[in-house]
């Protein structure tokens, strides 16, 4: 698992306040290559909240500093990295803002956003809830323990398995590999989006995936270990592309519906 970058840098004098300063869709260009899933009206999101703080210009436009992208390199990492939810993330800049070890006690202060370094090894980070969010090797979580992990209420946890969006093993354990999914529930629900809302959601990824098994089915007929490994592979590709295809049409959408102010 790749360790988020470590806010080693960015203190006062070192010069990250006097580097031009990007627009959003610059920041977008710039991440894109490490995060192919992010998107402007994530950043905004972000922005929203108070996990990133660019400056504005004085007729209103966003504009980020080298420190800026890098504590949203921090955010995105921490989140697909180690599946942290944003209020634990907010947390431990929180306390780099204010000079002040972050929860899990392993990153250098500067008391300055993130900045990340060349990068620490895998080792040199330790996870905050290492049995939670060390997703390879996880055993099953409680219902209880699982909803705290994936910020979820005990009603909420309840409505995703009612609708079909997370389904517990027959002794009421939830799968850690599910987590993903439960805290993008649960993200949605601090919006008012209910899980009843996002059975649209499961029906489209359940017609995705006979799409593309389709598509690899002549393949897994020839029933050997190379072909199962280039199905797994073509799948794994097509899955890319997919999620690739639905994040641009839902860009596309959320323009149409905002106008150009969504590319300031």
């Amino acid at each position: 698992m790749t360790a988020a970058p470590r806010p080693d840098q960015g203190a006062p004098g070192s010069g990250a306040d006097t580097q031009p300063r990007l627009t959003i869709g610059e920041v977008l260009a710039t991440l894109r290559g490490e995060f192919p899933d992010v998107t402007i009206s994530k950043i905004r999101y972000l922005e929203a909240e108070d996990l990133v703080h660019p400056q504005r210009t004085p007729s209103g436009y966003r504009k980020f500093s080298s420190a800026d992208v890098a504590r949203l390199r921090y955010v995105l990492a921490s989140q697909r990295d180690h599946y942290l939810p944003l209020r634990v993330i907010k947390d431990q800049l929180d306390a780099l803002d204010r000079g002040e070890p972050p929860v899990d006690g392993t990153t250098r202060v500067t008391g300055r956003p993130p900045v990340p370094d060349a990068g620490p090894g895998p080792t040199e980070v330790d996870e905050p809830e290492p049995a939670v969010d060390d997703v390879v090797g996880s055993e099953p979580l409680e219902a209880e323990a699982f909803g705290a992990a994936a910020g979820l209420t005990p009603d909420q946890l309840a409505d995703c398995v009612q609708y079909g969006l997370l389904t517990p093993g027959a002794d009421g354990r939830h799968p850690v590999a599910d987590l993903p999914v439960a805290r993008a529930a649960g993200g949605l629900a601090r919006h008012g989006i209910e899980a009843r809302h996002l059975r649209v959601y499961r029906s489209a990824a359940e017609r995705e995936a006979v799409l593309l098994e389709q598509v690899v089915a002549p393949v897994l007929r020839g029933r050997t270990g190379e072909a199962r490994t280039a199905a797994a592979d073509t799948l794994r590709e097509l899955a890319a592309l997919s999620a690739q295809l639905h994040t641009a049409l839902l860009d596309t959408r959320l323009r149409e519906v905002l106008g150009p102010d969504l590319g300031d």
